[in-house]
């Protein structure tokens, strides 16, 4: 039902400001350009995000199947078992599911979409599989939505590297401010869900673990803020993608230890990821294709020059408005935020206060439209319940922090 009122209201909220521009300022061009929009939107969707999906989905899924059939998997839901049969109270305790969505959030921490994808939806099909009612979100898909669209990347590397595009003096200046509104925004979705889901989190072991994870990030913080600009760089690569490549390789390893058919094994596991691949294209045209009819049409521009009147009026600061289209765009439109971002470093310079709290805006969360539709998407729910809210609340936190955090190192 959300998702129906969701892409109901981007098509006629679309057509309404789309009406009101031809009407009131005389623009004869912009049903044009939501036409062309929709088509290359569509195109967008299956030849430069499905397809390319599908070979790194192909070979992850292969890799994945190595890891179960391995025993690495369970190896890894092991380890954290204390902590997910309380987050996720639902899960068998010893269901291989745990480790596949520890595997996801790791390739998000280290900032490896490519991998965090393949991993999110082999998880995705693993709570699918214990889904009581299949067309319905379950309560551990939800928790599990929440905190991927939310979840904290260690460095910005990309962020980062725009920046040093667009002539900043110290491309790594915004690290900070993104780590601390990203964790924000873990932590705010995390306890809506809970709130909604009745978990505890004050229970022993939730809390020491919470706590763990905030100390965790806390000391990398601390770690990386002493780093040069060219010291961040180089050891968060190395680190990332040397960890990865170090985790393909050991489950390659220990199956080849064990005996196991490796390559075999990988094939009938690189099917399913092909398959995959095909099943969500028509949900990211359908909404892809939305998104950018509610872009184009302008109805963003009418909210920020809004939200710049009222902030006027109140006679606060009103400098983070310029950046918040950057905040506005990233709930739908990954690609869409990125490019606003990068417009903003254009106009207002990589070293203004704008720009940098646009890039501190971009790292701040995940775009959540486009984690529903892919996600639930490839598993065929059609109620996804209160996740889009969860993941929009989370989504504010981090738009919250990362205002203030800005103001706080930058203003």
């Amino acid at each position: 039902m959300a998702l129906n009122w969701i892409w109901f209201l981007f098509f006629g909220v679309a057509f309404v400001v789309a009406l009101i521009q031809f009407l009131f300022f005389g623009n004869a061009e912009i049903f044009k350009i939501l036409v062309d929009g929709m088509f290359d939107s569509a195109e967008m969707a299956v030849m430069k995000i499905a397809l390319p999906l599908a070979g790194v989905m192909t070979f992850f899924m292969g890799i994945l199947q190595i890891g179960e059939k391995a025993g690495a998997i369970q190896f890894l839901a092991k380890r954290i078992r204390p902590f997910f049969t309380r987050l996720f109270p639902e899960i068998p305790a010893d269901h291989p599911v745990h480790g596949q969505m520890i595997m996801n959030f790791s390739a998000n921490l280290l900032g490896l979409d490519n991998a965090a994808t393949p991993f999110g939806l082999k998880a995705m099909q693993g709570l699918q599989d214990i889904n009581p009612t299949k067309e319905t979100a379950s309560n551990a898909q939800i928790m599990f939505l929440t905190l991927h669209s939310a979840g904290p990347v260690l460095i910005p590397l990309s962020i980062m590297a725009q920046r040093a595009i667009y002539g900043a003096q110290d491309a790594s200046d915004v690290f900070i401010p993104c780590l601390m509104a990203t964790y924000a925004a873990t932590l705010v979705g995390l306890m809506f869900v809970a709130v909604k889901q009745k978990i505890n989190l004050l229970e022993p072991v939730l809390f020491s673990w919470l706590v763990g994870l905030t100390l965790f990030f806390g000391g990398i913080l601390a770690y990386f803020s002493s780093l040069s600009k060219e010291q961040i760089e180089i050891q968060s690569k190395i680190f990332s993608n040397g960890l990865l490549f170090s985790l393909i390789l050991s489950f390659i390893v220990v199956a080849f230890w064990k005996k196991i058919d490796i390559f075999s094994t990988f094939v009938e596991g690189a099917k399913g990821g092909f398959e995959t691949s095909v099943k969500i294209i028509p949900y990211l045209v359908g909404m892809l294709v939305a998104i950018s009819c509610l872009r184009n049409s302008g109805t963003l521009d009418f909210i920020v020059e809004g939200m710049k009147w009222m902030v006027n009026q109140s006679g606060l600061d009103t400098r983070f408005i310029d950046a918040m289209p950057t905040a506005l765009l990233h709930p739908v439109s990954g690609s869409g935020s990125r490019a606003m971002m990068i417009d903003t470093m254009k106009t207002f310079g990589a070293d203004s206060f704008v720009g940098r709290l646009a890039c501190v805006f971009q790292g701040s969360a995940e775009t959540i439209l486009y984690v529903i539709a892919l996600y639930f998407g490839s598993v065929q729910v059609k109620n996804i319940r209160y996740t889009l809210w969860a993941g929009l609340t989370a989504d504010l936190a981090g738009i919250i922090t990362a205002i203030f955090v800005s103001y706080l190192f930058f203003g």
